[in-house]
């Protein structure tokens, strides 16, 4: 006998399911919340899903490697382009020096520093940081340029004292390309030391001696097979000298980018794929020419607008001017690796190498 609750219970059938009709009102795109609902999200949730700002693609030209490559190259060739008249070749070249042989080197290193010097804030648009950065890399590279030059005209002359007491005779054996390369260490040296000094860092310094020290070196190597294949004088010098400068350039740049601990990439703007190292304890952001961090063409920036202080392995951000992470406004906030900010026009992945 079927009890009181059996004869009571309502049954649904499959068909009765198949006619239920849900109004279209109720139904909400996937992924968006019905009106009048907030949403706060989930703990796995991250708030830079909530924007979008397009990567743009950066150009080669705000590369470190390739702007302080062509600085060096540039001020090689002027260098030699200057002494070459007064250059002469030969035994009687040693007897009686001519100028060219005794400025040449001196000149060259005097202006490669000076290009190393400026290139950064040219190529950031800052044509005032480029001028004071340009008198101050002119009496250095002048007096680095001698000194400098008296150090590696003493480690060659050793060099080749011993090589030759070792049987090495001719300028084809390569143990005498290596003596000229250790030499020329120095010279790359010397930009290092300038451009660590025109941009007040010297961990910026110490990247540079290492990079610069590594490229003239080879520079150094190959200038002798590049004399013997172009059979020496003039055009040797000019493309023995060029690729001396160009690998001094591309050395410091490459060194510099593989040993940075802590930068921002710029991921939109007009120096979009440039990045900036952070070497100082606090490098300032903002629309005057001398910032550390120049920003440019717009009118929302602040002359001061922001800076980054690092104390330990503390990154803070602190902004007095309108600036957004992950989408939102933020006045002070401690840096994360891959934090986006967005100041103006201008977007920054923050960056941190990680340490194992």
């Amino acid at each position: 006998m079927p009890s009181p609750s059996d004869r009571d219970a309502i049954k649904i059938t499959a068909e009765d399911l198949a006619s239920v009709a849900i109004p279209e009102s109720a139904v909400s795109v996937a992924g968006a919340p019905p009106s009048g609902l907030k949403v706060y999200g989930t703990i796995n949730e991250t708030a830079e899903q909530f924007i979008s700002v397009p990567t743009e693609r950066g150009s080669i030209l705000l590369q470190a490697w390739f702007y302080l490559g062509l600085a060096g190259m540039v001020g090689a060739i002027a260098g030699w382009a200057i002494a070459e008249p007064g250059f002469a070749d030969g035994a009687g070249a040693q007897s009686h020096p001519h100028w060219g042989n005794v400025v040449i080197i001196p000149l060259i290193i005097t202006l490669m520093c000076i290009g190393f010097g400026i290139s950064e804030s040219i190529v950031e648009r800052s044509v005032r940081k480029a001028l004071l950065r340009g008198a101050l890399a002119v009496p250095l590279g002048i007096l680095l340029g001698f000194i400098f030059d008296i150090m590696a005209e003493t480690i060659y002359g050793i060099g080749m004292r011993i090589s030759y007491e070792a049987g090495a005779q001719s300028m084809r054996n390569p143990a005498l390309w290596i003596v000229r390369g250790l030499a020329w260490t120095v010279f790359g040296a010397a930009g290092g030391v300038i451009y660590g000094i025109v941009g007040q860092s010297s961990k910026k310094g110490t990247y540079g001696v290492l990079g610069g020290a590594l490229g003239a070196g080879l520079g150094g190597v190959i200038f002798n097979p590049i004399a013997l294949v172009t059979h020496g004088g003039t055009v040797s010098r000019a493309v023995g000298f060029a690729l001396v400068g160009l690998a001094t350039g591309v050395g410091m740049g490459l060194v510099e980018s593989a040993l940075k601990d802590r930068w921002l990439y710029v991921v939109a703007g007009p120096l979009a794929g440039k990045q900036f190292i952070l070497y100082k304890a606090e490098t300032s952001i903002g629309s005057r020419q001398e910032s550390d961090i120049y920003l440019f063409k717009d009118p929302n920036i602040l002359p001061r607008h922001a800076v980054i202080n690092i104390s330990g392995a503390r990154v803070m951000l602190q902004a007095t001017g309108s600036v957004l992470w992950a989408g939102q406004a933020v006045h002070n906030r401690v840096l994360q690796d891959g934090d986006l900010l967005q100041v103006g026009r201008y977007a920054f992945r923050y960056k941190e190498k990680h340490r194992s």
